[in-house]
């Protein structure tokens, strides 16, 4: 079930194409219904990478979305979010926002990546997510203690609240202004996602500047 879901929003092609014109909507991104509040307010404009740690193009994005964050103009802000979509999705938003809290995300986040992706890993339960963690200045049972806290389980339910309102069902997928929806199938590839999104992100700053 995991693989069709991933499969539902892969692009046939993941080699980059420019954008001939303006993104349309419907076409090239969705526009959402019922928009959903972003966390940073009217002063910054939010895109939101929703992925998953077992989803091989979230790994292809990866690299090419670390890029693309370094180089955001300064109203805008980017953020993950861990998909929920059960089993081992949850499992895996759990290591994330435990990892967030032990404040060790930023050494982990790729690693964790690579183990799953390149070392065939699953990375599920408790006590091989914490073995994993020990090895960036946390030890297993601080690791242990925040992935079964009561903190992490409730920022994977925030996350499962986010994702469900994104009308999600597959990753990788870029939320702008929690309103437009880039996934590989509508956008064509990975790399025409990030030309999509920054399209989307001018659109919406001159919207506010008006």
């Amino acid at each position: 079930m995991y693989k069709s879901l991933i499969a539902l929003f892969a692009g046939l092609s993941l080699s980059g194409l420019t954008l001939a014109a303006a993104p349309v909507a419907g076409q090239d991104y969705e526009v959402l219904d019922e928009p959903v509040s972003t966390q940073t307010g009217k002063e910054r404009i939010e895109v939101t990478e929703a992925f998953w740690y077992g989803c091989p193009h979230c790994y292809n994005l990866e690299p090419m979305i670390e890029s693309w964050a370094e180089e955001l103009p300064e109203d805008v802000t980017f953020t993950r979010l861990p998909a929920t979509l059960g089993g081992a999705w949850n499992k895996h938003a759990v290591a994330f926002y435990a990892a967030k809290e032990l404040g060790i995300l930023d050494q982990v986040h790729e690693d964790f990546f690579k183990a799953i992706q390149d070392e065939g890993r699953k990375l599920t339960e408790v006590d091989d997510i914490a073995a994993f963690f020990s090895d960036y200045g946390v030890s297993e049972e601080q690791a242990r203690e925040m992935l079964t806290s009561f903190g992490v389980k409730s920022q994977v339910n925030r996350a499962h609240a986010r994702i469900r309102a994104y009308k999600l069902m597959g990753v990788p997928a870029l939320i702008v202004d929690g309103r437009y929806v880039i996934t590989p199938s509508k956008a064509g590839s990975l790399e025409n996602m990030l030309i999509i999104a920054d399209a989307l992100v001018e659109e919406t700053r001159e919207e506010r500047s008006q």
